[in-house]
């Protein structure tokens, strides 16, 4: 039993045996715990995973393991049943049908449209333009299509969703991951203006022989090591769309982080607003305030975003448009604080440029960044730090 589930374990890097799985079984056995998938998470975790690094990967493991068995963590006002939003069946529309659903309008129809649902919907739905439910084409849901609505529960299947209500769960990226390519170094070495400075610890070689020469005698003279001046600001976007440049983004991180003294990381999803964080487990518990980052660090910082900047445009142009929580200001804004503060900024998109023409959003941004928006690639970088050094 769950034989499969230790082997997905395995098969993730989480160093699971058959020790542990023998633990699991006799405490199962002995009913140590609720009948409740939430209870048997815990359990499972407690027993499997014994380095908190691995919590991440372990929930992506049971998520795939157990698909279905787990409701949305926190979901809006009203409870939705947990059964409605099990992807039981999925409506394929042909391209006519798809050209013949029309988005609601705009941010407060969407959203006004979704309240009176949940206050009319008394049963679960599948199908359908209109409940709250899976497939269909109605805005409120997931598994289906729509050109804008709200994704509850599940996973989306066209990333139109102007809002995700559920609570997702990020992973940081890892800095000693090693380098697929030296290149990447190689790139970022374009950015750096060296200076002396710290601690005398190093051998100043023509200052001892001119002193030893000078005074008859052995005179060591020592002077602080030469390192990159440069300061670095660097935002990273993690999750959703941006899940699957998690190895080219840990291959950035881990370089920047080796040739940069002075860096400064924060994560951010989609868009930045109000807060910024550093730890992914940590980020509804543990936030920076994006105007302490604009006051703590100075204007000779270089600002470094990396994301995909594929998101609905009210993420960047609406009080309220981020699909985790209601922003009191808009995306569009912080941007240009954070862009006005540091003007040697530069955006990095792994996405290939052929495609930014299709994303609304990408157009918003690079507007926002006065078109310094580069690709994510070897020739990206150069031009991009490029950028970075260019006096202004």
């Amino acid at each position: 039993m769950f034989l499969a589930f230790l082997d997905a374990l395995r098969a993730a890097g989480i160093p699971a045996g058959l020790k542990e799985h023998l633990v699991l079984l006799e405490a199962l056995d002995a009913e140590v715990i609720e009948r409740t998938p939430e209870d048997f998470y815990h359990l499972a975790r407690a027993t499997y995973v014994k380095d908190e690094g691995l919590i991440d990967r372990f929930d992506q493991v049971f998520a795939r393991s157990f698909r279905g068995l787990m409701a949305a963590g926190d979901g809006p006002e009203g409870k939705i049943p947990a059964d409605w939003l099990r992807a039981v069946a999925e409506r394929h529309l042909s391209p006519e049908e798809m050209a013949a659903v029309e988005a609601l309008g705009s941010w407060d129809a969407i959203m006004e449209a979704l309240r009176e649902r949940l206050a009319e919907q008394r049963e679960r739905h599948e199908g359908g333009s209109k409940w709250i439910g899976t497939g269909g084409t109605s805005p409120f849901g997931h598994g289906g299509y729509n050109p804008e609505g709200v994704q509850i529960g599940g996973e989306g299947q066209h990333g139109r969703a102007v809002k995700v209500w559920e609570r997702r769960e990020f992973r940081n990226l890892n800095a000693t991951r090693a380098l697929g390519t030296r290149n990447i170094k190689v790139a970022l070495r374009r950015l750096r203006r060296f200076a002396r400075e710290g601690a005398a610890e190093e051998l100043d070689l023509d200052a001892t022989i001119a002193g030893t020469a000078r005074q008859g005698w052995l005179d060591v003279h020592l002077r602080p090591e030469r390192r990159n001046a440069v300061k670095l600001l660097l935002f990273l976007d993690v999750g959703g769309s941006m899940d699957p440049f998690v190895t080219l983004c840990e291959e950035l991180f881990s370089a920047a982080t080796s040739e940069f003294r002075h860096l400064e990381f924060f994560y951010f999803h989609n868009c930045v607003y109000e807060g910024v964080w550093k730890d992914n487990r940590r980020r509804f518990q543990e936030r920076t305030a994006t105007w302490d980052v604009l006051h703590r660090y100075g204007h000779d910082h270089k600002l470094v975003f990396v994301g995909d900047a594929s998101m609905s445009p009210y993420e960047i142009s609406q009080p309220g448009g981020s699909v985790e929580h209601l922003n009191e200001e808009a995306g569009a804004v912080w941007l240009h604080r954070l862009v006005s503060t540091y003007p040697a900024a530069a955006w990095l998109n792994p996405l290939p440029p052929e495609h930014w023409g299709y994303t609304r959003s990408i157009a918003m941004v690079r507007e926002i960044l006065d078109d310094r928006m580069y690709p994510l690639t070897l020739t990206g970088l150069d031009a991009a730090m490029r950028e970075l050094t260019r006096k202004r």
